[in-house]
């Protein structure tokens, strides 16, 4: 199951029939996905988010399909999901996921990491720490994976939640791992960043907003462009909200074309 706001979509048609694409870019990069021409049942419904699409929306989905994969000469490997449901989701509803996923996430890459120095047999893994429900599943996922860095899915968890922290949902009841001592949780952390950085900034910026998205790239890009977060906070310095900044860095890429996004989160001039 993959989340995120549309990125693109488009039909195309082949000798065998109707095709479409499209992408939907989460909080930690973009996802193909397709639905083929031997899904006719499936066409009506991606022809309206076409539709929808065409004219300008856009919005966040959830889509559920069977994940493709091939690996090229060189040893790169490219994935793409083809659809078999998908429907589209509202802000709050998103942002709940989000946080749901990311603590899920957390506590597989604990139980994995707990179970590194254990025998892979259910008993010798429930005494190193990991829980019963994952016990199974991490046997198999050992097995498969073999090892491998979890650095990289902590920070697609710290994306996540920024991510959901920033939208401005009220988020209640989210599960999160559990902290040793006084050590903050991540989504913590990131609020704490968020409300300290707030707290001490005037409220009557002087720049436009948009004039300081576009120098701060200007000045700070060195050729992979400059990220999301950096944007956000150089306009809240600036003594500009959050939401404004967000706004305006969607307005200056998808309206205005001042800037593109060539990688997820990484923004950069629109070249001369």
């Amino acid at each position: 199951m993959v989340g995120g706001v549309i990125d693109r979509l488009e039909r195309r048609e082949h000798e065998s029939g109707l095709t479409f694409t499209g992408h939907i870019r989460d909080p930690t990069g973009v996802h193909l996905f397709n639905v083929a021409s031997f899904q006719p049942e499936l066409h009506p419904d991606i022809e309206e988010l076409l539709h929808r699409f065409e004219k300008g929306d856009r919005f966040l989905m959830l889509l559920v399909g069977r994940a493709r994969w091939f690996e090229t000469d060189d040893g790169g490997v490219f994935t793409s999901f083809r659809a078999e449901e998908f429907t589209v989701v509202d802000k709050d509803r998103y942002t709940h996921w989000l946080v749901d996923t990311a603590a899920a996430t957390l506590r597989r890459l604990d139980a994995f990491e707990a179970s590194m120095e254990s025998d892979l047999t259910p008993a010798a893994l429930e005494a190193s720490g990991v829980p019963r429900d994952l016990v199974d599943g991490l046997i198999l996922a050992r097995g498969h994976y073999g090892e491998f860095d979890t650095e990289n899915y902590r920070v697609g968890v710290l994306q996540g939640l920024s991510m959901a922290l920033g939208s401005n949902a009220v988020i209640e009841s989210a599960p999160a791992p559990e902290a040793s001592g006084d050590q903050p949780t991540l989504a913590e952390s990131v609020t704490e960043a968020d409300d300290g950085g707030v707290a001490s900034l005037e409220s009557d910026p002087e720049k436009d907003v948009n004039e300081v998205i576009l120098e701060t790239i200007l000045q700070r890009d060195e050729g992979s462009g400059v990220d999301y977060d950096t944007l956000v906070h150089a306009c809240v310095m600036a003594g500009h909200q959050r939401e404004t900044a967000e706004d305006a860095i969607d307005h200056l890429r998808d309206v205005d074309g001042a800037i593109i996004e060539p990688r997820f989160s990484f923004f950069q001039l629109l070249p001369e």
